[in-house]
């Protein structure tokens, strides 16, 4: 449990951007990114992100087949947008948990403020925005 309570994200500012960017485009429907990076002593550090192949999204879904994806160690997580309300992990999202940690950005998607990260048990974990 200490493990836990220390647990964070650092989110490079390339990815950020591209978060950013890519909900805009998305927007009204969900979208959905894969997160690389690594984890280390409870900080996850994301430095990239992958479009996953065969995604689809609406106005209250996003999602992927996980069967498509090729193995790779660097998958840390998943990032997807709520257009509308809040960005708290809904139960259909806590379902489809991928990886380490999930971040949900609300609308209007202009900058760090409109982004959170979740743990797998629906916990919310600190964001340190990185260069």
């Amino acid at each position: 449990m200490a493990d836990e309570s220390r647990r964070k994200v650092v989110l490079k500012k390339d990815p950020l951007d591209g978060i950013l960017s890519y909900c805009k485009m998305k927007h009204p429907n969900e979208g959905i990114l894969i997160l690389k990076g690594k984890s280390k002593k409870g900080i996850i550090t994301i430095d990239s992100l992958v479009i996953p192949p065969f995604s689809y999204g609406g106005q209250t879904f996003a999602g992927f087949p996980h069967s498509f994806l090729p193995f790779d160690l660097s998958y840390v997580g998943i990032v997807h947008s709520h257009p509308t309300g809040p960005a708290d992990p809904s139960i259909t999202d806590m379902q489809n948990f991928f990886g380490l940690v999930s971040l949900i950005v609300k609308s209007p998607y202009e900058n760090s403020e409109d982004i959170f990260a979740w743990d797998s048990d629906g916990n919310s974990l600190e964001i340190i925005f990185e260069n």
